[in-house]
């Protein structure tokens, strides 16, 4: 006969896990986000509970089960890999009737934990027989529906209030983050810009109205301030809005400023961080910002005006000075005025640059040169925004990894 399926409220109460192998690693941390007071009975432990053990979030008892460890607790787990220690628990369990999983033997099992998963506000739980793999796989299928609102119409979802700024990722729309697709698909207005992942849009329902803030460099563009007043409009109607960016908003996408806009016309905001094209464009590129040995540090720099400018903020001198990695966006247009900056200040003419045109996207190429050369080559090659530069010592690594991959690939 089918099992009963229920969702536990286990606040407070004591949960009683034997054994700290691989399967208490998967179910501890499930107990713990639902606020159970879970007590561990097992000789050794992984090293992820021993850590979640030193920062007090569960008690551990560092011995072999004993009769009465059942005692007080609302739900027993046996998870050891001893099934002769797994059938006392649930013996003692039963004697007791403690609901009680037996991670070994289904059949033998008074409970089953379910294949769960959580999108947005919806917890999925799957029971298939016991089998856990297909369980699994249809719980995936389901929250994936649920995270893309694939499986729930716009309409008969609770919407949050006024304006979400949801930041799109570098480029490639699998790089959005899963609370950004959820917000996405919930939108009444949408209003993107032109380094937004423009494909999600095509995903929208028909009566999502999108309207278009991009900033064309050296062309079209829309105002701040008129963008500003849209959020505003739009969510003073009583609908949701998104506003979709490129990268994450807080990073040079100008989401401080409509954060602050609308918070003075009492509209509320949700901030949906994104993955910064600084960061990711240049790991698409395989060079890490950071790498040991080689950089301990990494700036981001905004160069959309060059050095000596009276609008800018950055202090190239010091720039110059340090060792370590330079990310610079919008700097297309000025790298020559860049590169000679920074060489003037100490960076030396020899230091590898990579340029990465269209990151993460089908189009992507790179280009490698030095600091004196790269302003030429950069010309010479047609390079156009969006581009992302990276200077430093780090630019070599994705080299060696292609020469070792290059390597690997020869025959004897």
């Amino acid at each position: 006969m089918p099992p009963y399926l229920l969702g536990l409220r286990l606040g407070g109460r004591r949960v009683l896990v034997v054994g700290g192998g691989r399967v208490a690693q998967r179910r501890v941390p499930a107990l713990l986000a639902a606020g159970a007071a879970v007590v561990l009975v097992s000789p050794q432990v992984t090293a992820s509970l021993e850590g979640l053990i030193e920062a007090g979030r569960l008690e551990w008892r560092p011995r072999r089960y004993e009769r009465g460890d059942c005692a007080g607790a609302w739900l027993v787990q046996a998870v050891t890999d001893d099934a002769k220690v797994n059938a006392a628990v649930v013996a003692e369990a039963e004697a007791a009737r403690i609901w009680a999983v037996r991670a070994d033997d289904a059949e033998s099992s008074p409970a089953w934990t379910p294949a769960s998963g959580q999108a947005g506000d919806a917890t999925v739980g799957v029971l298939l027989g016991g089998d856990p793999r297909r369980a699994a796989g249809i719980r995936d299928a389901v929250v994936d529906g649920l995270r893309s609102g694939g499986l729930e119409s716009r309409h008969s979802r609770r919407k949050p209030a006024g304006v979400a700024l949801v930041g799109g990722g570098p480029g490639d729309p699998g790089l959005i983050t899963v609370r950004g697709r959820q917000l996405l698909a919930m939108a009444d207005v949408v209003v993107t810009d032109r380094l937004a992942p423009g494909s999600l849009l095509d995903e929208l329902a028909d009566d999502v109205e999108v309207i278009d803030a991009a900033k064309i460099p050296y062309g079209r563009t829309v105002t701040q301030e008129r963008i500003n007043d849209h959020l505003v409009e739009q969510a003073g109607q009583g609908k949701f809005v998104v506003r979709l960016k490129g990268g994450d908003p807080f990073v040079f996408g100008r989401g401080g400023e409509e954060a602050l806009h609308c918070a003075r016309h009492g509209i509320p905001v949700i901030v949906v961080p994104g993955i910064t094209s600084a960061v990711a464009v240049p790991s698409a590129a395989g060079i890490p910002v950071t790498h040991r040995g080689v950089a301990q540090e990494f700036h981001v720099v905004s160069a959309h005006v060059p050095p000596g400018h009276a609008e800018s903020t950055v202090d190239w001198e010091a720039l110059g000075r340090a060792n370590g990695t330079l990310v610079l966006l919008m700097a297309v247009e000025r790298m020559a005025l860049i590169a000679a900056a920074l060489m003037r200040y100490g960076r030396s003419s020899d230091t590898p640059v990579a340029v990465i045109q269209d990151g993460t996207l089908p189009g992507q190429r790179t280009l490698t040169a030095t600091l004196g050369s790269v302003a030429g080559e950069m010309a010479a090659a047609g390079v156009r925004p969006p581009a992302i530069v990276v200077v430093g010592d780090v630019v070599g690594v994705a080299r060696e990894i292609e020469l070792i991959r290059a390597d690997m690939g020869r025959d004897p």
